[in-house]
């Protein structure tokens, strides 16, 4: 679902306005903190979402060690007591933030392309397919919404009626990723004292000015700047392909990078401190899956992976966006996509302004000095990302045949019947169900940010085992069906409430101590598969989109995100050659059979 935006005129007692903080960050201070459940009530919840997952002797063994682990003065008491104590420590906004950014970004060292990144693909405007004025557009829409950001007056998301933490808008502009062993850190630059974006063309990179005597640069003038690029910019080395390594090995490659020579210190921090980076692409893609394609990593060059906004504009004026995830989940990115598509569709902004100040400087050239050694770098990066994306397979599935219009004729929550239509086709393809998880975000909490939905029940495991059923009749589907959506709506709502069980485990799990033995639970092989992600899934829809993704998160998996538009369901199907173009027909067949299990009851209601 996505957040509202309007502003609301009446909140529960607690929240309290500061209007010394800006309109974006007014509810910031009280929000609720992140809650830590009880041990009872994870160990309840866990329980039942790794029952469908286990045989009846493997489920009675993880049974025991759970029950160990929350009796009376056990370990799993006293790291209870540790993580109260830290959630209650007015050190801590939030007892989980500093650990999850370090532990799940961070401190992860596999490439952020493809394992980190994520994309959008923009649907097409039809006023601008010259891509010097497509990207003098969304230039124009971003710096507009930076400005809002920046200085404050963003209006606040809202879940429920709830205000969201906007803490994390913080790292959309001026900021940037840094390779550092043994874990990356951010860095963030005053936007202010840093006007300007970083333009890339073939390979080459260009700082250009967003303002110029005290005022921002009009649409008309960033034509001006694209089109000089466009016609100095020569092919130059992928040096922003180092991005794609692994992070230690980027790590390295950066660290020559600037000892040989002194000059190459400042080229990085020209592109870490930009506002955000256009990339103007020499690629016509067409297809869905050749936008997927190019979004989420192109050849791996003309990027810079580790800036959180990358605007990629193509030589047939398509567009689309990446995204590095470490800081900043999707919610405010698709809110920017979203909004900025918007602006233009609707011609909000005024792109038509004329003239163009003469005095205005051309694009500065941003130069490396290469060695031969950095050049042996940039031959070893590309040859482990091209090898890398030749093991990984991407399909489209725009499925047509109905969206959130249909679903919500059915009365049911349309990402809970989306994930139940994955879970479907899942088993369809192997028979069985496996782990899963859904994005839910927890930003009602100071500085919050996901939760694991654990999409496999009981429940969906009945629906799937009856639809394979030939004896089973439409209304026991049906039946099954209509429970196994409302189990998924009820662990989404536990999840967002802070009330999932993976966070908090994670949780109690960092607070063990040297020397202490590590309980049970944690070496119980059922902790291990049940947050082993056989799909990774999650829910971003906008109208102006035709396409987001990323990809999957164990080499037996699979990546599939998923839009619901008014009359379509598209999904992005990723993974390491399992056959993606089998599970784009399984999830168009599952469409299908949910859909004919559905309408008949809706006709019948009809007729009453």
């Amino acid at each position: 679902m996505a957040p509202q935006r309007r502003k609301q005129s009446s909140l529960p007692d607690g929240y309290k306005e500061d209007s010394a903080k800006g309109a974006m960050l007014r509810y910031e201070d009280s929000l609720p903190r992140l809650p830590v459940p009880t041990l009872e009530e994870t160990a309840k919840r866990y329980l039942k979402s790794i029952h469908p997952l286990l045989s009846e002797s493997e489920y009675e063994q993880s049974k025991k060690a759970v029950e160990s682990f929350i009796a009376p003065n056990s370990i799993g008491q006293t790291l209870q007591k540790r993580l109260v104590e830290r959630r209650d420590d007015p050190k801590f906004k939030n007892w989980i933030a500093a650990w999850w950014n370090d532990a799940a970004y961070l401190a992860y060292r596999d490439p952020v392309c493809p394992y980190v990144s994520y994309f959008y693909s923009h649907r097409d405007d039809r006023k601008r397919r010259d891509p010097i004025k497509r990207a003098a557009a969304i230039s124009t829409a971003v710096l507009e919404f930076a400005k809002q950001v920046d200085g404050g007056t963003l209006e606040p998301e809202y879940m429920k009626k709830l205000p969201m933490a906007m803490s994390s808008y913080y790292w959309m502009f001026n900021a940037c990723r840094v390779p550092v062993k043994p874990a990356d850190h951010p860095v963030k630059y005053p936007g202010e004292q840093h006007q300007h974006i970083v333009v890339v063309r073939k390979n080459s990179f260009y700082k250009v000015a967003t303002h110029h005597g005290g005022k921002q640069l009009s649409t008309k003038e960033l034509e001006h700047q694209f089109k000089r690029i466009y016609e100095v910019a020569e092919k130059g080395p992928a040096v922003g392909i180092m991005t794609t390594e692994n992070r230690d090995n980027w790590t390295d490659m950066q660290q020559r990078l600037i000892k040989s020579n002194p000059a190459n210190k400042a080229a990085l921090e020209a592109i870490e401190s930009a506002s955000f980076v256009v990339c103007l692409d020499d690629a016509k893609p067409v297809t869905l899956h050749e936008r997927s394609r190019q979004y989420w990593h192109g050849d791996g060059s003309n990027r810079w992976f580790d800036k959180p906004l990358q605007f990629i504009i193509n030589d047939n004026g398509t567009s689309g966006f990446n995204g590095e995830h470490s800081m900043m989940d999707g919610t405010p990115t698709h809110r920017l996509n979203d909004t900025i598509l918007g602006w233009i569709q609707h011609e909000k902004l005024d792109f038509a302004k004329p003239g163009v100040r003469s005095d205005i400087p051309d694009p500065q050239p941003i130069k490396f000095h290469l060695s031969p050694e950095n050049v042996d770098d940039i031959a070893q990066a590309t040859a482990h990302h091209v090898g890398l994306m030749a093991q990984h397979e991407l399909r489209v599935e725009a499925y047509q045949g109905y969206g959130k219009g249909l679903i919500k004729k059915f009365k049911c929550s349309p990402d809970a019947y989306v994930q139940m239509l994955i879970q479907l086709a899942y088993h369809k393809f192997y028979g069985k169900n496996r782990p899963t998880y859904e994005s839910a975000a927890t930003r009602k909490f100071q500085q919050g940010r996901t939760e694991t939905c654990r999409s496999v029940s009981d429940e969906s495991v009945a629906f799937c085992s009856m639809m394979a059923d030939p004896n089973a009749t439409n209304e026991e589907c049906r039946a099954v069906f209509r429970k196994a959506v409302t189990a998924h709506v009820e662990y989404t709502a536990a999840a967002s409430d802070g009330k999932g069980v993976d966070r908090h485990l994670f949780g109690l799990k960092k607070l063990l101590r040297e020397g202490e033995e590590v309980p049970e639970l944690f070496t119980d092989p059922a902790y291990g598969y049940s947050s082993s992600w056989f799909i990774s899934s999650s829910q971003l829809s906008s109208e102006f989109f035709n396409g987001y993704g990323w990809s999957q998160v164990i080499d037996q998996g699979w990546g599939i995100a998923y839009m619901i538009n008014e009359n379509s369901i598209q999904f992005n199907i990723v993974s390491k050659n399992l056959g993606c173009e089998r599970m784009a027909f399984f999830l168009g067949e599952a469409a299908g059979d949910i859909r004919d299990l559905m309408v008949p009851e809706l006709e019948v209601k009809a007729k009453l």
